[in-house]
């Protein structure tokens, strides 16, 4: 199975070979033609296969009104932090009930194994919705997708912070993971919206930053909101803290999606032309020396429609998609027949298991055997938090220069497997630090130590989490939220099973043993996706 890359023609890597702005957005067809224009003198001597693959326009680069591409760095910026805002209060509403797990028991009541559901059920469905997400900002857009996930949170927060039964909490809890998970979905699709390749593992790393913070920070909020109230302000707090973000996509977001950019979308315009729903004038792009065009060949075998890479639909009258023309199923199973996405989505989402687990784990050992409350329990773990944030910043800009160097040795072309070469270091270090992680809290060592160990365990998993991202979005170019969806299935179902399984683990095996086995899967992990496997697949 061949790995995805972004085969970019002349075109796409320099500005100067791009059609003039004060032309106006042309076709699909217009600008493959562009494309085969500028070609080099060699392309002649191609044959016309080998002239379709190499100088069909970048979708990625196709031009469009109004292109994010070409926004002013404060509204790039601006836009960024909206995302990332978004993205923290996802990861402040997995967490941040943790420290009122005594409080909401007695009060509800509850056992401890509803509660433990309520928790792994959050993560679950916040792994699996983003791909209903997804679909619906293929052709929706960005900006409605984030206001109406923003909204479904903020009523599953009200309704938790009255709820009078655990039945109740768990099945709004579900709500606000549903909420909570559309900028998994679209958080990094809508980065590469507005960022080219060059700097988008920079910018992956600035955004990357918020949802990790989130689950460091929320047992802090929430062992103060309950130390000094009670644990139903907790999701007041959330409530608030949502609403304002809703208040601030409204006002100041504005959307990122363009249709002519996403696979999905023509890909529905394609289907629709199959069954001869509307009249197309969809054309490959010509071949240098040859007038005659031939007519496009469809895939519709088992009722699909595929729209070749090099060709893009081209309505003869403006339509209006629904949410009809779009299955969340079919962009699923195309991203997931390539092996270099399966591979990467299994290492990243064990490696966000390895992520949810450490706090979760680390909380137990210090409520346990170093008689910690709440408050300190927090303050301990925000270590990992802190050693996220480093590691996403840094290992984002790690990840942009090694695509910078490498795509300079390749003669100006990248490729998307150029950025996993920067994940090297981290892949190699993270499985002894996590092996030591565990000894130290078996043999209770000074708490200082596990901070220390703490910080470095976050900072590496994290330094090659950032990478494999970026790598997931440059590697599908017009399905870059489908394949982040994908990605965010894989971390809850991984992260759901690790929650499930880590109290057995810890109270048979001890911390030693537990982490010697994920000392034992990172160590695996690391191995099958060096760029030396995945280039050529």
């Amino acid at each position: 199975m061949s790995a995805v890359h972004s085969t970019s023609s002349p075109i796409s890597d320099d500005p100067e070979l791009r059609p003039p702005p004060s032309s106006g957005p042309s076709s699909p067809l217009e600008v493959a033609r562009t494309a085969s224009q500028h070609s080099s003198p060699s392309a002649t001597n191609r044959s016309p296969k080998e002239s379709l693959h190499h100088e069909a326009y970048d979708i990625e680069h196709v031009p469009v009104d109004d292109d994010p591409r070409k926004w002013s760095p404060l509204r790039k910026n601006m836009s960024l932090t909206l995302i990332a805002s978004a993205a923290m209060i996802a990861g402040l509403a997995g967490s941040v009930q943790n420290p009122a797990v005594k409080e909401m028991e007695l009060d509800l009541p509850a056992t401890s194994t509803q509660f433990s559901l309520s928790v792994s059920l959050f993560v679950l469905v916040q792994g699996l919705f983003p791909l209903i997400w997804s679909a619906v900002s293929e052709v929706k857009g960005r900006r409605l997708v984030y206001l109406a996930s923003l909204s479904v949170f903020t009523i599953g927060s009200v309704v938790v912070g009255i709820s009078k039964s655990i039945e109740l909490v768990i099945g709004f809890r579900c709500f606000q993971a549903a909420g909570s998970s559309a900028v998994h979905a679209i958080g990094a699709a809508t980065l590469a919206d507005i960022f080219e390749p060059a700097e988008r593992g920079t910018k992956m790393g600035i955004y990357y930053i918020a949802p990790l913070l989130g689950p460091a920070i929320g047992p802090i909020f929430g062992g103060a909101l309950t130390t000094g109230f009670s644990w139903r302000a907790i999701f007041w707090f959330l409530t608030v803290v949502s609403g304002t973000n809703f208040l601030a996509f409204l006002l100041f977001f504005r959307d990122t999606f363009r249709k002519e950019r996403s696979l999905t979308y023509q890909n529905a315009l394609t289907h629709r032309m199959v069954r001869g729903d509307l009249q197309s004038s969809t054309m490959p792009p010509s071949v240098p020396g040859k007038e005659e065009k031939t007519p496009v060949q469809l895939d519709t075998e088992k009722g699909g429609a595929t729209v070749p890479p090099s060709v893009a639909v081209v309505p003869s009258e403006p339509i209006v998609l629904s949410l009809m023309d779009v299955s969340p199923v079919r962009p699923l199973v195309l991203v997931m027949k390539r092996m270099n996405n399966v591979i990467t989505l299994s290492v990243s989402g064990l490696l966000f298991a390895f992520c949810f687990l450490i706090p979760y784990t680390s909380a137990r050992t210090l409520s346990a055997h170093y008689n910690y409350d709440a408050l300190k329990i927090g303050l301990v773990t925000l270590c990992f938090g802190f050693g996220n944030m480093a590691g996403s910043v840094l290992g984002g800009r790690w990840s942009d220069y090694q695509l910078r160097a490498l795509k300079a040795k390749n003669g100006g072309i990248s490729k998307p497997e150029m950025r996993l070469h920067s994940t090297f270091v981290g892949a190699i270090l993270l499985p002894p630090f996590a092996l030591a992680f565990g000894w130290i809290c078996q043999k209770q060592v000074h708490v200082s130590a596990i901070c220390v160990f703490l910080f470095c365990c976050g900072f590496l998993s994290i330094w090659v989490y950032s990478s494999t991202l970026a790598y997931i979005v440059d590697a599908n170019n017009g399905r870059s939220s489908t394949a982040v969806a994908c990605n965010s299935a894989f971390r809850g179902v991984s992260a759901f099973i690790a929650i499930e399984i880590a109290v057995p683990m810890q109270d048979k095996l001890g911390d030693g043993w537990m982490y010697t086995i994920w000392a034992g899967i990172m160590a695996l992990n690391g191995g099958i996706y060096f760029p030396g496997l995945l280039e050529g697949r």
